[in-house]
């Protein structure tokens, strides 16, 4: 099997990538990842280390990835993401620790700062797509009393979406008068929002940013590295 596949290293990466397209899949259609696949997966790069040719290097390595699970329970805990996210990074560490293609930079972290830029990017798309809607005239802001700064916000943490999917309700009625909500939504207990017509910010699984971060590593390393031509050491 080894053979195969070129090396142990290969066999980790391809596992790895498997867990979270799979994980993935399981986020976006039902919001929840079984913890079995933290298990099987988790199990496998464990049972690796059993064909490994140099012990103690792999088990440095790995012990190394993990520092990175305490920061991703944390995150966790306190709701940037869910529990499947902090699982799939603590997973990937054991499975496929700091992997990359040719001589790219990486840390325990890499995967996880990776995933946070990418997940940028829908705050540049909220704009465009409310920009779009100013220019045609719409009145994004018709019947909420909020202030300019308020309403600038708003425009780049969520969007007026006739029939939202995926996503989180940023409005508040008080009284008569609608307010706009830019509370943190937590990833595990806000529900789904399925009012039509309707401010919301967008609730992308954070597993398929998690996926693109690793997918980065693979090839290009630590973006931030890259951007600002950090060496790591």
């Amino acid at each position: 099997m080894i053979d195969f596949f070129g090396d142990i290293e290969s066999v980790r990466i391809i596992l790895a990538v498997s867990m979270l397209g799979l994980a993935s899949f399981f986020d976006f259609r039902k919001r929840e990842v079984s913890d079995l696949v933290w298990i099987i997966f988790g199990a496998l790069g464990i049972a690796l280390f059993m064909i490994e040719p140099v012990l103690i290097d792999a088990l440095i390595t790995t012990g190394f990835a993990l520092i990175v699970s305490p920061f991703a329970i944390l995150m966790w805990r306190i709701g940037f993401f869910g529990g499947a996210d902090a699982f799939a990074l603590i997973a990937i560490a054991i499975l496929a620790p700091q992997m990359t293609f040719g001589e790219n930079l990486v840390t325990p972290f890499t995967v996880m700062t990776n995933a946070v830029l990418f997940s940028i990017i829908p705050l540049f798309i909220n704009v465009a797509r409310n920009l779009i809607e100013i220019l045609k005239k719409n009145n994004l802001f018709e019947g909420f009393q909020e202030s300019r700064s308020k309403r600038i916000i708003a425009m780049f943490v969520g969007y007026r979406a006739k029939n939202p999917m995926f996503s989180f309700s940023m409005e508040q009625q008080s009284g008569n008068v609608k307010k706009l909500s830019l509370s943190f939504k937590h990833a595990e207990t806000s529900e789904y929002c399925t009012k039509p017509n309707t401010w919301v910010t967008p609730a992308i699984p954070y597993m398929l940013f998690i996926t693109i971060g690793f997918l980065t590593q693979l090839i290009y390393g630590d973006l931030i590295f890259q951007v600002f031509n950090i060496n790591w050491f």
